[in-house]
């Protein structure tokens, strides 16, 4: 090659490659001067929407206006498409994905504040989502007998049977074969306890594991939800054989009912919440599959907020009220009015009276 040459042609080189460069950059500046010439008002006027909108200010948009802004945000979602897509100019892209930002908030993004989704949950939407899943509780309910029932002859017919049911850690007196003050030394007697707040933290973390799982197994067709349902009710059968046998029956009721009403409560709706999923995914009529479990867990996670919520009750009233109430008739009072009180919230509160 010619070295005198060599400049001149290493010059005309990249003066063809800037002119190359130049000439597309000219070419995406019209192509975003032409997008932005025939769709910026319409990302003038959703901007103008979007703001009355973050602004509280719904009455001084027109019908027109409301109408139109979905069609404004999609325009605005396939302008920011396209302008990523020709690789459009820095401020065009920031001024749009901001745009599309705020107005996703206003098409698709929450109504309510936190307090006006509480409000609502408590006034009724609560009460209403287990009153959806009435047939589940039934079911779960019937089930959660027969597990008690099911204890108790089991344990009756032989007592080997009560490990299964009952944990029982070392030093814990209630074991078949415990005298009649062992086994009281358990119900009463713990006024004075030091520790309680503990204690009761304690039991609420190991009921909202065991009622989460009662939940979450409900999309193996709500098989294993029932089955937990079953165990945790042949406990509560085991136990009372074995205070039956002592003639403390009454007092294990009201040792129980204070804080049972409440917990057991509390499961029975977690595993017929994981039932119904399982159900609708099982039988879903003429919704697809995904369809009818999705409707199914939207109703039934609602009422798993609630079920969290009666378990920070039950803990306190086993870790405080049940040690601090230490006779049975002041436990079967507080048991019995709770009972009371979720029975008229769950399945008469918030009906529509026509």
């Amino acid at each position: 090659m010619n070295a005198k040459a060599s400049p001149w042609g290493l010059s005309a080189l990249f003066g063809r490659q800037a002119a190359v460069e130049a000439a597309a950059i000219d070419a995406a500046t019209l192509r975003s001067d032409r997008l932005r010439l025939a769709r910026e008002p319409d990302w003038r006027r959703l901007e103008a929407i979007v703001a009355r909108l973050e602004a509280g200010r719904l009455r001084a948009l027109s019908d027109a206006d409301l109408a139109d802004l979905p069609v404004l945000y999609r325009t605005a979602v396939s302008s920011l498409a396209s302008a990523r897509e020709t690789s459009l100019d820095a401020a065009t892209l920031a001024y749009l994905e901001a745009l599309v930002r705020r107005a996703w908030f206003q098409v698709y993004g929450p109504r309510t504040t936190l307090f006006g989704w509480l409000a609502r949950f408590f006034a009724g939407g609560w009460s209403a989502a287990v009153r959806a899943i009435a047939p589940d509780i039934a079911v779960g309910f019937a089930l959660m007998l027969a597990g008690a029932l099911a204890g108790w002859l089991l344990v009756a017919a032989d007592p080997a049977w009560y490990g299964a049911f009952v944990p029982t850690p070392p030093g814990d007196p209630r074991v078949p074969g415990a005298s009649r003050e062992a086994l009281a030394s358990v119900l009463f007697g713990h006024s004075g306890q030091s520790g309680l707040a503990a204690f009761a933290a304690g039991l609420f973390g190991h009921n909202a594991q065991i009622s989460i799982l009662a939940f979450a197994l409900g999309f193996a067709f709500g098989v294993p939800s029932l089955m937990l349902l079953v165990q945790n009710a042949g406990m509560v059968g085991a136990l009372a054989w074995l205070y039956h046998g002592r003639g403390l029956t009454v007092e294990l009721a009201g040792w129980l009912t204070i804080h049972g009403t409440t917990e057991l409560f509390a499961a029975l709706l977690a595993g017929s919440a994981g039932l119904h999923i399982g159900r609708s995914m099982a039988f879903p009529g003429d919704r697809s599959l995904l369809a009818a479990a999705g409707e199914a867990g939207r109703r039934a996670s609602v009422v798993m907020v609630g079920v969290v919520l009666m378990l920070v009750v039950a803990a306190c009233l086993e870790g405080l009220g049940r040690q601090l109430v230490d006779e049975t008739a002041g436990r079967f009072a507080i048991g019995g009015a709770m009972l009371a009180f979720w029975l008229w919230y769950f399945f008469a509160f918030g009906r529509v009276r026509r």
